[in-house]
């Protein structure tokens, strides 16, 4: 089979965040008929790959098999280097049950003054896995590196947006017009993969 996707063609984002199906729709610039799994009443997986390309593999197979429909899913995530990499994986989990990630930074802020480390460096990563039913999978990582800003700034973005500054700026992707961050961003690169990939 060809592993190309046709403009038009219906495809499940396996997320039941609408604001992320939004957004997958617009990264692939409207080609295609973007539905949220939560829309198909699609049940969450657990993510229980240990890395980021694993858990949107898991979340794409699962979602294509159960709709019938080729479906793209993503994972990403935090990770600092002083922490070996956590939160990593675990990114949306320091959140915890309300996904209040004030916490979440707190958290890292926490560890790292723990670790009497001075390595600020980090990076997110993003792995996008898009799945045929019963077929074969592709998958791809994008990834921006930076360093972490302590206390926060920026009310713009999401996650760890605000303590986050990418290399060669000065401000964070919490400060940053959403515009300028999309271009750069970890999501961005893994897009530009996955669209070279798969755009006829």
């Amino acid at each position: 089979m060809t592993l190309k996707l046709t403009s038009g063609a219906k495809l499940v984002a396996a997320t039941h965040n609408p604001g992320k199906a939004r957004e997958i729709a617009a990264l692939l610039e409207g080609r295609f008929q973007v539905i949220a799994a939560g829309e198909l009443g699609l049940p969450e997986p657990e993510e229980i790959e240990q890395t980021f390309v694993g858990n949107a593999v898991l979340k794409a197979r699962k979602a294509a098999d159960a709709s019938g429909l080729p479906a793209l899913a993503d994972d990403s995530g935090l990770s600092v280097r002083a922490l070996d990499g956590q939160p990593g994986i675990y990114s949306a989990r320091w959140a915890g049950p309300t996904k209040d990630f004030a916490i979440a930074m707190a958290k890292v802020e926490e560890r790292l003054e723990e670790s009497h480390s001075d390595d600020r460096s980090a990076f997110f990563t993003c792995a996008l896995a898009l799945a045929w039913p019963d077929g074969p999978v592709v998958a791809v990582e994008g990834r921006v590196e930076g360093s972490l800003t302590f206390p926060g700034r920026g009310e713009r973005g999401f996650g760890y947006d605000p303590i986050f500054t990418p290399e060669g700026h000065s401000i964070t992707f919490g400060e940053m017009d959403p515009t300028a961050k999309d271009a750069m961003s970890h999501r961005a690169r893994a897009f530009e993969k996955l669209k070279a990939a798969l755009f006829d």
